[in-house]
């Protein structure tokens, strides 16, 4: 059974970092494309980050240069470390795998931008 759990969201001010933690469970990690997704309040859920299984990035326009997504598949983590926050990258940040063609998400961690 395939589990995701995140970690690290918070309220930061604006100009902030926080870094964001998913720890898998129940798959072989290391083959699989991660993806950070996010979903502000009254929007779509929106993809931010998604690194493959041999390392490669790709980030959605509005985070490209603040944030960076890795992985350590000796942890079975995947971190997306986000710089220069602003207050429109408040949301509930998830963590996705898509496995055999379905779909796993974690629980949402919340970030808060805001002074």
């Amino acid at each position: 059974q395939v589990q995701l759990v995140e970690s690290g969201g918070g309220l930061v001010q604006p100009g902030g970092s926080l870094r964001l933690s998913c720890a898998a469970s129940g798959m072989i990690f290391s083959i699989y494309a991660m993806t950070w997704y996010r979903q502000a309040p009254g929007k779509q859920r929106e993809l931010v980050a998604r690194i493959t299984s041999s390392g490669s990035t790709a980030y959605t326009d509005s985070v490209k240069g603040r944030f960076t997504i890795s992985r350590d598949n000796a942890k079975n983590t995947v971190y997306l470390q986000m710089n220069s926050l602003k207050p429109e990258d408040t949301a509930v940040y998830y963590c996705n795998v898509l496995k055999l063609g379905a779909d796993y998400w974690g629980q949402g961690t919340k970030v808060t931008v805001s002074s």
